[in-house]
C-alpha cells in the first residue's frame, strides 16, 4: 500500500483514503514453487485454453470472466461535475467497483475511455466484450446514453447496463411504492411530476410507467415534454406520448405541480416554495440533485409527507448501490444473457419489501449496509431472469 504522505493534499482524509487508487488485483491462488506455476501458468494453462477454443462455455468455469463487469464511461457526465474528462472520472469509477465488490461480490474493471464519439465508445465496447460477463456504462451524458446502451444490447449477449439511468429508476421506485403505501396511494390513480429529461429522468419515467403509473408529465428547461411542443428531441418527443399527453398535462413545472401528489427531481435547479406549496395534501417529494436537492428537505417537510434525497445526511437516501451490484450479482448467477425490465421490477420490489413493518416517513428503502440487500435483490433478479427466458442456467 501506498503511503498517505508526502502527496500534494496529504492530511486531507479525502484525498489520502484516495492515495494509489482504491483497488488492487489479488491472485486467487498461491503460487509458491515450480509445480504450482506450471499449473496456473505454462504448460498447464495450454489445456485450459484449448478446453475453452473448443467449447466457449467453458469459459464460465475456468476463467474470471462470468463474474466480472467493465464500469465503462468517456467522463462526460460524471456525478454533478459534469463533463471533466476520462482521467478526472477515474476515482468515481474505481469507487463504483469497490461498491461493486463490497456490496455485490462482483469484479469490476474501471475503464475510462478518451472518446466521446458514439460509434468509436460503441466499437471500443464490443470489442473488450468478451473479457467481461457485463457492462456498467456509467457517467455518460444524454442523449448520446441512450444510442450507446440500445445498440450495445441489441449486438452482445451479455448484460448492458447503465446505471445513471436504471440504477436511479429501480431504487426510485422503491421508494415510491412505500411512500404511496404510507400515503394511502395507489400507482394507477396517483399523479406524478419528474423534473429533468436526462438519463435519470428518461429511465424513472418509463420503469413508473411500468409499475402502472399513469398520470405522469415530465419537464426539461422548457416545461413539460408535450406533443404540443415542436422542440423536442426523439427520445422526448417518444416520451411526450407516453406521458404528458395521455392527460394533456402541459405548460411549465409550477403548472403541472399544482395538486400533483408525487415530485421526483433529477435536473438539479431550484423548485421555488410557492410552486411546492400548491401540491396535493400529503405530497411525496425525491429532490435527487446532489449535493444540493432541487426542495430542501427543511422546505420540502413543511409541504410533504414524505422527502427523500440522494444525499446520506437526510433520512430516505436514493441510492443506487442498492440496486447494481444485487442486479449484477443476481444475472451473473444464472449466466443471463440481459438485464430485462421484468428484472428491473423485480428488482424494485425486492427493496421495496425488505422495509416492512419499520415501514415510516424516515424509513420509506434499506439501508446500503443491510446485509439483506444484495441477496434479496440477486434472487429477485434471477428468478426474474428465469420467467423473462434470459437465464442460461
Amino acid at each position: 500500500m501506498n503511503s498517505s504522505q508526502g502527496h500534494p493534499f496529504a492530511g486531507d482524509p479525502v484525498f489520502d483514503l484516495h492515495v494509489g487508487g482504491k483497488m488492487e488485483i489479488l491472485s486467487t491462488v498461491e503460487l509458491a514453487g515450480r509445480d504450482e506455476l506450471s499449473l496456473a501458468y505454462t504448460p498447464g494453462v495450454a489445456r485450459v485454453c484449448e478446453a475453452i477454443a473448443a467449447d466457449p462455455e467453458m469459459t464460465r468455469y475456468y476463467t474470471w470472466v462470468p463474474n466480472t463487469v467493465a464500469v465503462v464511461t468517456d467522463g462526460t457526465a460524471v456525478l454533478g461535475l459534469g463533463d471533466i474528462g476520462p482521467a478526472a472520472a477515474m476515482p468515481v469509477m474505481e469507487g463504483k467497483a469497490v461498491l461493486f465488490k463490497q456490496f455485490g461480490g462482483v469484479d469490476a474493471v474501471p475503464i475510462c475511455l478518451a472518446t466521446t464519439d458514439t460509434e468509436e465508445i460503441i466499437e471500443t465496447v464490443a470489442r473488450l466484450a468478451p473479457s467481461f460477463g457485463g457492462i456498467n456504462l456509467e457517467d455518460i451524458s444524454a442523449p448520446r446514453c441512450f444510442e450507446i446502451e440500445e445498440r450495445l444490447k441489441g449486438m452482445l449477449d451479455i448484460p448492458v447496463f447503465h446505471d445513471d439511468q436504471h440504477g436511479t429508476a429501480v431504487v426510485a421506485l422503491a421508494a415510491l411504492t412505500n411512500a404511496l403505501r404510507l400515503t394511502g396511494r395507489e400507482m394507477a390513480t396517483t399523479r406524478v411530476v419528474i423534473a429533468g429529461a436526462g438519463a435519470a429522468g428518461v429511465a424513472v419515467a418509463k420503469i413508473l410507467l411500468g409499475a402502472g403509473v399513469r398520470d405522469l408529465a415530465v419537464t426539461d428547461r422548457q416545461g413539460v415534454l408535450s406533443s404540443r411542443r415542436h422542440d423536442l428531441t426523439p427520445v422526448k418527443a417518444g416520451l411526450a406520448r407516453l406521458t404528458a399527453d395521455t392527460f394533456d398535462r402541459h405548460g411549465s413545472l409550477a403548472d403541472v405541480m399544482a395538486g400533483a401528489d408525487v415530485y421526483i427531481g433529477v435536473s438539479g435547479g431550484t423548485v421555488p416554495e410557492e410552486v411546492v406549496a400548491t401540491m396535493a395534501d400529503e405530497a411525496v417529494i425525491f429532490g435527487l440533485a446532489n449535493p444540493n436537492p432541487e426542495v430542501h428537505p427543511d422546505v420540502a417537510r413543511r409541504h410533504a409527507r414524505v422527502v427523500a434525497t440522494g444525499r446520506s445526511d437526510f433520512p430516505n437516501q436514493i441510492n443506487n448501490v442498492l440496486a447494481f451490484p444485487g442486479i449484477f450479482r443476481g444475472a451473473f448467477d444464472v449466466h443471463a444473457s440481459a438485464i430485462t425490465e421484468g428484472m428491473k421490477l423485480a428488482a424494485a420490489s425486492a427493496l421495496a419489501d425488505l422495509v416492512g413493518a419499520d415501514l415510516s416517513e424516515d424509513l420509506i428503502v434499506p439501508s446500503p449496509f443491510d446485509p439483506r440487500v444484495g441477496p434479496a435483490v440477486s434472487s429477485a433478479v434471477a428468478e426474474a431472469a428465469r420467467r423473462d427466458a434470459v437465464a442460461r442456467r
